[in-house]
């Protein structure tokens, strides 16, 4: 799992999902984007990138059984690019979540990845984002703003 998070997503290596992803892959994302296959999960990936450029993913804790993982982990990133409607925000975000994997021959068939991402889709749909002269984002919510 160390390779899939650090290379695969917080190297945005996406060749190395040849060598650790099944072709035939189930993924299921924690912004709730499905995947049948090595392609569609690597258009995911990109679409993610494209949206927060400096993404990370730690890996707070790993558990195995067999040839199932789980991790529980922590995501960040600032939203810089379009994700789906919604344009950037340049606000931060951070959620906490877990993953669920089933392996067949150290590559992952199934992923099913679970967050907190209401505070997520709340941070960067609800705030009208409003920008100082040198970028600096200030979020405008209810006529208040927040620096």
């Amino acid at each position: 799992m160390r390779r899939f998070y650090e290379e695969l997503w917080n190297d945005w290596r996406i060749e190395v999902a040849e060598e650790l992803v099944s072709e035939a892959v189930e993924f299921r994302g924690s912004l709730g984007t499905e995947a049948h296959c090595r392609e569609a999960f690597e258009a995911y990936v990109e679409t993610v990138r494209r949206a927060f450029p400096d993404w990370h993913n730690q890996i707070d804790e790993t558990i195995v059984s067999g040839d199932r993982v789980a991790t529980r982990m922590t995501w960040t990133g600032t939203h810089r690019g379009l994700l789906d409607d919604i344009e950037p925000t340049g606000l931060r975000v951070e959620y906490c979540g877990a993953a669920f994997f089933r392996l067949k021959s150290g590559v992952i068939e199934r992923a099913w990845v679970v967050g907190d991402t209401e505070a997520f889709w709340r941070r960067i749909r609800d705030f009208d984002v409003r920008r100082d002269i040198d970028g600096t984002p200030h979020e405008v919510r209810e006529g208040r703003e927040r620096l």
